[in-house]
C-alpha cells in the first residue's frame, strides 16, 4: 500500500483496495482573522481568493482559499451537481450539512457557510493545515504505542460527542482524521454521518473499516464506530489493518469470520481492547454496552490518560506538523489546475432538490 502524501479529507484513490465506491464528501486551524468573523457571516463566492487544490475525489475538489476581507484560511469543497445527482449522494450531501451545522468540538472539522448555484454545491469549512494521519501513519510504517494512544484518546472524546447528539459518523480511518498545526486531530468528511433516530440500513464506508452487522445488513447505529476504532488501533499499531484482502468480498470474508492476528510487538492490554471493540455482536461490544464510551475510558490501556484534559487539547501531540504558515499547503498532494469548473448548468428542476442547501 503506497505512502500519500494527503488530500484534504477527500477519500478515493488513497490506497488500493480501500475505495470500496466510497463517495467523496470530504474538507480540510482556523486562522485568527478567520475564525473572527465566522459565526454571523454570509459570505460570496466573490469573497474569496482561490490559492490552490487540495484534495479531488469522486465528484468533488477542496480548495484552498483566502477571504478578501479578513485574510483567513478556509477550505472550499465544491461538488459537480450532476455527478452527485448521477451517483444518488443527494442524502448523503444533505446529511452532511444537517450534521455539521449542528455540532461543535475541539476535534471535529467546522461547517461555516454552504451555498449552491446551477453547478455546484460549495461548503466553507475549517482549513487545516497539517494533512491527513494516513499520510504520517505511511511515512513511519507503523506507530508507537503512546503515540497511538494520544490518537485514540482523542478521537474516543469526538466520537463520544458525536454520539451524545444520536450522531453516527461511519467512515473512521486514516485518511479522514487530519492534524492542525499543532497536531490535535480533526475529524473530516462528514459525508456518512447520520442523525439516527432508530438503526439504518445504508451500506457504506469503506471495506477494511466496515463492521459485520453492515456488511450483513442487519441494520446498524453507533456501534459501528466503536467497532472500527477498534480496526485504526490496530492498524496505527500494526501498520496494516486486521482484515485485508484483494477484492472487498475476501474482506468481508474475514471481517464475518472474525480471525484476528496480532503482530509480536503489540501491548498485552492494547490487544484486549481490540478485541473488545472487534466482537461481531454488538451487543456486547465495548463502547455500545451499558456505560458507552466510559467503558473505553476506564479500560487499562488508557490508564495513563487524563480524560478532562482530552478535549481542552491539553495532552502533548506526538507528532507536530511541518507548517509555515496558516495557508500552507505543503502537507497535502499538488493537483494540476485543470479546467474542472467548466461543466453545464443543471436544469431547473434538478437544482429543486438542493433549494436549501
Amino acid at each position: 500500500m503506497a505512502a500519500t502524501k494527503g488530500k484534504a479529507g477527500l477519500h478515493n484513490e488513497s490506497r488500493s483496495g480501500r475505495d470500496s465506491g466510497r463517495t467523496d464528501a470530504g474538507s480540510p486551524t482556523v486562522s485568527a482573522a478567520a475564525a473572527s468573523l465566522t459565526t454571523n457571516r454570509t459570505y460570496t463566492l466573490d469573497d474569496l481568493d482561490t490559492i490552490a487544490t487540495v484534495g479531488t475525489g469522486t465528484f468533488g475538489r477542496v480548495f484552498l482559499v483566502k477571504d478578501k476581507k479578513t485574510r483567513g484560511f478556509f477550505a472550499l469543497k465544491a461538488m459537480k451537481i450532476p455527478d452527485v445527482i448521477r451517483l444518488k449522494q443527494e442524502q448523503h450531501v444533505h446529511n452532511e450539512k444537517e450534521v455539521l451545522t449542528e455540532v461543535n468540538h475541539p476535534f471535529l472539522v467546522r461547517l461555516f457557510w454552504t451555498h449552491h448555484d446551477d453547478r455546484f454545491l460549495y461548503m466553507l469549512m475549517e482549513y487545516v493545515n497539517g494533512g491527513e494521519l494516513f499520510s504520517y501513519l505511511r511515512s513511519r510504517g507503523r506507530f508507537s504505542n503512546s503515540t497511538g494512544m494520544f490518537y485514540s484518546a482523542e478521537i474516543v472524546c469526538a466520537i463520544e460527542y458525536l454520539h451524545s447528539k444520536e450522531i453516527v459518523y461511519r467512515d473512521l480511518k486514516p485518511e479522514n482524521i487530519l492534524l492542525d498545526s499543532e497536531g490535535h486531530i480533526r475529524l473530516t468528511d462528514f459525508g456518512f454521518a447520520k442523525k439516527l433516530s432508530e438503526r439504518t440500513w445504508t451500506l457504506c464506508g469503506t471495506p477494511e473499516y466496515l463492521a459485520p452487522e453492515v456488511i450483513q445488513s442487519k441494520g446498524h447505529g453507533r456501534a459501528v464506530d466503536w467497532w472500527a476504532l477498534g480496526i485504526l488501533i490496530f492498524e496505527m499499531l500494526a501498520g496494516y489493518p486486521p482484515f485485508f484482502d484483494d477484492n472487498p468480498f475476501g474482506i468481508y470474508q474475514k471481517i464475518l469470520a472474525g480471525k484476528l492476528e496480532f503482530p509480536r510487538h503489540l501491548d498485552f492490554y492494547v490487544k484486549d481492547l481490540i478485541k473488545k471493540f472487534l466482537v461481531i455482536d454488538r451487543a456486547r461490544r465495548l463502547g455500545n454496552i451499558k456505560n458507552g464510551a466510559d467503558d473505553v475510558k476506564k479500560h487499562r490501556w488508557f490508564k495513563s490518560v487524563d480524560w478532562d484534559s482530552v478535549p481542552c487539547r491539553k495532552l502533548k501531540p506526538p507528532i507536530v506538523p511541518k507548517v509555515s504558515h496558516e495557508g500552507d499547503t505543503s502537507n497535502f498532494d499538488t493537483y494540476p489546475e485543470d479546467e474542472w469548473k467548466k461543466d453545464t448548468p443543471v436544469a431547473a428542476k434538478d437544482l429543486e432538490i438542493f433549494k436549501n442547501f
